[in-house]
């Protein structure tokens, strides 16, 4: 019978082409997108919370997703150093608002003293120096080379322009950071931040200082960084509905793809089809020889698909710095569309097939 299903592609490979093209744009649009939306949510998420510090001290309703709150005063900085098994600690501001020249809608700048702050992320400055007068600003890598900055350039901040002193690596928070004094100043906001960052002595239990610090200072909110960094869709609700939408919208064009095209073949072939029932050729037999055409069809396009969507996150990483991260139930699942709705798809057509009368072909052609 494989002798049967081959023969029968080759013999319309144009047809058979297209079908298999209709598959793989259902696997890469499962794939590529799914990889984009994975990679794009982690690497924020990563780059969000990439600092070596335990524990993140906050006020709630400070670290909303479009916050730009600064509701913790700094003097708890001090305070937090009092308290046993805590090393070192270092005010943050976060500030987020619009801005329609950035890629996704948005600026986020961070406000730190660089010196603490580098040291308890060892982080370092890879080209000029730190910001130190307000009207300074430091930006990480990826930053200049998206805006095709270079040191001394004007950035924009708060509607005025900040100075490039600094270039600053590894990625961690907002790609551009001021002096926490300079963002207190343009803020109006003196003596307050929004997080603390808490850095442990060696062998301190995480879990057993933070309850200390709820004790010692309750009514705040204590954050553990492990726990921040989680599956960055989870935290999206509307990305995993789109991506269920996507998925849907993957398998209909598959199924359709299949059907319309196993339809057409088999109109065009109720001749030979006629004359395998009337060699003894049963229903069941009719069937598998169409459905088996359909699977090879679904792993033809899976192959194809899988191809397009590797070579074309490859390009668009590198023209457009975008990242991808493909997970293993995306992939299986882009493999259950394209082979189940290639399956459903000819199964209509297939049982139309297995009804065709040898005697009505044969007087008729």
């Amino acid at each position: 019978m494989l002798e049967l299903v081959l023969a029968n592609l080759r013999v319309r490979p144009f047809r058979t082409l297209i079908s298999i093209v209709g598959v793989a744009l259902g696997v890469i649009l499962v794939i590529l997108f799914t990889g984009l939306a994975r990679g794009m949510t982690n690497d924020m998420s990563h780059r969000a919370y990439n600092v070596a510090a335990e524990i993140i001290f906050t006020r709630a309703g400070a670290m909303e997703l479009t916050s730009s709150n600064t509701p913790v005063s700094t003097l708890y900085a001090d305070k937090l150093k009092e308290i046993d098994g805590v090393q070192s600690t270092v005010p943050v501001i976060r500030y987020i608002t619009p801005n329609s020249n950035q890629r996704w809608g948005i600026q986020q700048i961070d406000g730190v003293d660089w010196a603490p702050f580098a040291e308890m992320n060892k982080m370092q400055i890879v080209a000029g120096r730190a910001a130190t007068a307000n009207n300074e600003v430091v930006l990480d890598e990826r930053y200049v080379k998206d805006q095709n900055l270079k040191l001394g350039d004007p950035v924009e901040v708060f509607g005025r322009n900040y100075t490039a002193v600094g270039i600053f690596s590894p990625p961690s928070g907002a790609r551009i950071k001021m002096s926490l004094g300079a963002m207190q100043e343009a803020l109006e906001q003196p003596k307050k931040c929004t997080y603390i960052l808490v850095k442990l002595k060696d062998g301190a239990n995480p879990e057993e200082v933070a309850q200390r610090i709820n004790q010692a200072l309750p009514g705040n909110k204590i954050h553990l960084t492990r726990d921040l960094i989680i599956d960055a869709q989870d935290r999206i609700p509307a990305l995993n509905t789109f991506l269920r939408v996507l998925v849907g919208l993957g398998a209909f064009v598959s199924t359709i793809f299949v059907l319309l095209s196993m339809y057409t073949t088999i109109t065009e072939r109720r001749k030979e089809i006629g004359i395998l029932k009337s060699l003894g050729a049963s229903k069941p037999f009719i069937i598998r020889v169409i459905e088996g055409e359909a699977f090879l069809i679904g792993v033809l396009g899976v192959v194809l698909g899988f191809a397009v969507s590797v070579v074309a996150s490859y390009l668009i990483e590198k023209s457009f710095d975008l990242q991808f991260e493909f997970s293993r139930n995306w992939i299986l699942t882009a493999i259950a569309i394209a082979v189940g709705g290639s399956l459903l798809g000819a199964l209509y057509p297939a049982a139309k097939a297995s009804a065709i009368d040898p005697v009505e072909v044969m007087v008729n052609e």
